[in-house]
Formats: structure tokens, sequence, C-alpha cells
């Protein structure tokens, strides 16, 4: 059976594993298995609260053209996104967007085009294409890298070339195998470390 996570209910997490102060902050890498592409991110944690500054580095190819993203993301202490900002440069130009919670669950979404303030069905957190750093939010805060459960997680969804902003629902299933993931652009089992930041996203990405 899978369950609708969304509302306040879902907030608090168990605890995440080996979150030792020593091994914070650090820096993440990952590679793309078949595309030129790089994700690095320096990563703060503070019990739940997560801080994280990155940037994605794409060389074009048929997924994509050459691009340079970089991102900035605050959670709260439950690990529910407080705000992001996004800045993508393609040979066209670049494009900047920012995506904030506020206290009473309404999203603030801001880019080149449009302002848009709305619940999006009760997400928690953020979700940005050809990103495997950001999966680790609704996997740390539901402890899916500690436990079996079954979750459907509305998310706002970010595309980090054109810096669309969307709803979309993702569907996580953790087991002694991984966690299954069905996004909307990809299906696939992840595995990940102890603190539940992706190890190897097949078809995606694999840390270095």
């Amino acid at each position: 059976m899978i369950t609708q996570a969304s509302g306040a209910e879902h907030v608090s997490i168990p605890a995440t594993g080996s979150t030792d102060a020593k091994n914070w902050p650090s820096i993440l890498t990952w590679r793309a298995h078949d595309v030129p592409r790089m994700e690095s991110v320096r990563v703060q944690l503070s019990g739940n609260r997560i801080k994280a500054a990155g940037r994605i580095i794409g060389a074009a190819c048929s997924d994509h053209p050459a691009f340079s993203a970089s991102y900035d993301l605050v959670t709260d202490e439950y690990g529910v996104t407080k705000r992001l900002s996004v800045r993508t440069s393609l040979a066209s130009g670049d494009r900047q967007a920012s995506v904030s919670r506020d206290d009473e669950g309404y999203w603030m979404v801001e880019n080149s085009t449009s302002h848009q303030r709305s619940t999006y069905s009760g997400a928690l957190d953020v979700d940005m294409v050809l990103s495997p750093f950001f999966n680790t939010l609704p996997i740390r805060r539901f402890g899916l890298h500690t436990q079996v459960q079954d979750l459907e997680v509305p998310t706002v969804y970010v595309n980090v070339l054109d810096l669309s902003i969307q709803e979309a629902t993702l569907t996580y299933s953790s087991g002694s195998e991984g966690i299954h993931v069905i996004s909307p652009v990809s299906t696939s089992s992840v595995t990940v470390d102890a603190d539940g930041f992706v190890l190897d996203y097949p078809g995606l990405a694999e840390r270095i």
C-alpha cells in the first residue's frame, strides 16, 4: 500500500544515521553515467536541518545543451524546505528562480516569467531534474534509508535548464535492495549511504 505523504503529520523524522559533526560540512560529488555532466554540493547538517550550496555542469549532448547551474538550499529543523534559489547559464543567456515556503504552507515561486503562490498539494520538498542530491530531502525526512515504507511524495519540481516549476508527485518504495523512485522523467532503484545521501542513481549519476 502506498501512502500519500503530505501535511504536517509527516514533518518529523526519525534519527538519520551517522550524522557525526566531524563528517560535516562535507562536499559530495556525482558523475553522470552516460553523459558529460557532474554535480558537486557543499552540505552542512545540524540535526535534520540541511544547508546546501551546489553546482551542476553539463556539456552539450543528446540529453541537454551545454549549461551551468548553481543552487542554494535551506531546510528547517524538520528537514522541510524553506527556500531554494537557482541560477542557470546557457549560451542563450542566464535565468534565475527562487522558491520559498512560509509557515502557513504556501510556496512563493518567482522566475523570469511568473510569480505564483500555491500550496502545491501540501508539498514539503523540492526536487530538481538532473540532480541526485535533491532525492535526499524526502529520503532523510521520512527515514526511508532506515525503514521500509511506500510513499507518494508531492514536490515542487524544478527543471534546471529552463527553470520552469511545476507540481509533481514522486513515489518512493524502500526495501533491502535500495529505494525505488518513480519521478516524472525516470524510474530507478537508488542506493544511499548511512545518512540518506545518494550513492548511485542508475540512469542518472553515481557519487565519486
